[in-house]
């Protein structure tokens, strides 16, 4: 919990700082990729934000009407960010290019500026502003990709790819993917006002701020379908639920196992239920130590594992 804390703090400042930036960049040049890539950054903040949210609120304690606590409202906040933030910032930059490329009148305006003595072009200050961005982003990236390589190490996933269709983290996930789409638009961005400046060809401005919106509208389907499976309740992966399956089974006194099961309750927080038959010669007292044996060696054996039901059948 805390990693990804401060994972979501890390992009939280940096994605404010330069969608600041960037809008200051499009009010000097009228860049169509420079308000893109504004709509952009202020959805990445926003996503900060609701994440915030889900990490506060998913850290209330257990009640009556919630006995397995709220750590699912991680994967709800998540899935507001693909829906309303990067659907409504991807739809608006693909808008925005769409327009700029049919009304080419409308797209950037350079002129020169003079500011303290110094006379240059505007179209630097949107080179600039990007060039930052890409700096704030990746050391933002860097903090979430720092977070999600430990997970990887820790639960031996073959890397990222795996990791994604895996791990019950959304939160550092989103944040994962979010810098990494931050530092693709920045680029194209950049290689768009570049282009359409020293080629005098203000299309590739546009094609740049349309690019930046399919990947947006993308990025919001995948984290969409991606938080979509732990909403509706996914179990820990198999071979994770047949370690666990052994350990109970290698307990003395331990006879067959009739069923288990498994599913994410939040971010790292899984429930396991399993009807265990046990000796027939247990008494009451040997069975429920066993029993509490049992969820130890379960937990240590998986730190996911948070919520533990057995069931005995003699």
């Amino acid at each position: 919990m805390a990693g990804s804390k401060s994972v979501v703090i890390a992009a939280l400042i940096a994605n404010g700082a330069i969608a600041v930036m960037k809008f200051l960049g499009y009010l000097l040049t009228g860049s169509p990729s420079m308000l893109s890539e504004t709509y952009h950054s202020i959805s990445d903040t926003g996503n900060q934000v609701f994440l915030l949210v889900g990490i506060r609120y998913s850290g209330r304690d257990p009640s009556r009407q919630h006995p397995f606590g709220y750590g699912k409202s991680q994967f709800f906040y998540s899935f507001l960010v693909a829906v309303m933030l990067f659907g409504i910032a991807g739809w608006e930059s693909l808008k925005h290019g769409y327009g700029a490329i049919m009304h080419p009148g409308h797209g950037a305006e350079y002129q020169v500026i003079d500011f303290l003595g110094f006379s240059f072009n505007s179209v630097w200050v949107n080179v600039v502003v990007l060039v930052g961005a890409i700096g704030f982003e990746t050391y933002a990236f860097v903090k979430a990709n720092g977070e999600l390589q430990r997970q990887i190490d820790e639960y031996g996933w073959s890397g990222v790819p795996e990791a994604f269709r895996r791990t019950s983290d959304v939160t550092t996930l989103t944040a994962y993917t979010e810098d990494a789409i931050a530092l693709g638009g920045a680029a194209i961005a950049l290689v768009g006002v570049l282009l359409s400046y020293f080629l005098d060809a203000p299309i590739y401005d546009a094609v740049a701020s349309l690019v930046i919106g399919f990947l947006l509208m993308g990025f919001a389907v995948a984290l969409a379908w991606e938080n979509k499976r732990l909403l509706i309740g996914e179990s820990l992966p198999s071979d994770v639920e047949e370690k666990l399956e052994a350990v109970i089974a290698e307990h003395p006194g331990v006879t067959g196992i009739d069923s288990f099961r498994s599913v994410f309750v939040g971010a790292q927080k899984a429930l396991v239920t399993a009807e265990v038959q046990f000796d027939k010669d247990f008494d009451t007292g040997d069975l429920d130590a066993d029993i509490a044996e049992i969820k130890s060696k379960l937990e240590a054996a998986d730190n996911r594992v948070s919520y533990i039901n057995i069931e005995p059948e003699t």
